[in-house]
């Protein structure tokens, strides 16, 4: 594989983390992209972003479009008494879609990476979101790679690593790479500790108990 100069979108979650640390084995990470666009659990999932790009040496830099939550109707920017409890099943997780969330952070990524000198970006959609959200699809991805590489004159790429892989298989690849899961947050109510309970809490936990390793999360006692 050539390393290249690549842009990493890191949330500060589980996926995104284990993308970073994939980039930083495999390429040469030239800045760490983080949004912030007002969602739920922004302030402990950017402090996560922030430990993990820094615990590898890379620059991280968070761009500020809370002022677009406005304009989009979804349960992860409207509070965490919105955010549903139960299974990750395709009717309670719609509710938490940000509508093209991936297709705008894309978009305004591509132009930073470009600005900073990187060939391509990389991206942690998996296939276990493909059923809900339109924009983690391959088919999404694909389309939206041509675009990006029509639109900058250094035609840049997009690598989505995970794109055919579950979240257990994430996780494991995670704790092969030595990443601190610890400092990693998933949970859209946006509490000190994860609620244990809402559907990413589910699907994180679940990717735990796939992947056959330690859950080092802390979650809030069972009511």
């Amino acid at each position: 594989m050539d390393k290249m100069e690549t842009a990493v979108l890191l949330s500060g979650g589980l996926d995104s983390s284990v993308a970073l640390h994939w980039a930083h084995r495999n390429h040469r990470v030239r800045v760490a992209l983080s949004f912030d666009y007002a969602s739920n659990h922004a302030e402990r999932e950017l402090k996560c972003a922030a430990w993990q790009a820094a615990s590898l040496g890379i620059e991280h830099r968070v761009i500020d479009i809370s002022s677009i939550s406005s304009h989009l109707k979804s349960a992860l920017l409207s509070g965490a008494d919105d955010i549903p409890d139960g299974s990750y099943d395709e009717e309670l997780m719609k509710q938490t879609v940000v509508p093209f969330r991936n297709g705008i952070f894309l978009s305004i990524a591509a132009g930073v990476a470009e600005s900073c000198g990187a060939q391509q970006l990389v991206i942690a959609a998996h296939s276990g979101d493909h059923s809900i959200y339109p924009d983690c699809r391959e088919e999404f991805m694909a389309a939206m790679t041509e675009a990006i590489r029509l639109g900058t004159y250094a035609g840049l790429g997009i690598l989505r690593p995970f794109i055919h892989m579950s979240k257990g298989g994430i996780a494991a690849m995670g704790h092969e790479l030595g990443v601190d899961f610890s400092h990693t947050y998933s949970c859209y109510k946006g509490g000190t500790v994860h609620c244990g309970v809402c559907s990413t809490c589910m699907e994180r936990r679940e990717a735990f108990r796939e992947a056959g390793i330690p859950d080092p999360t802390a979650y809030a006692p069972a009511e």
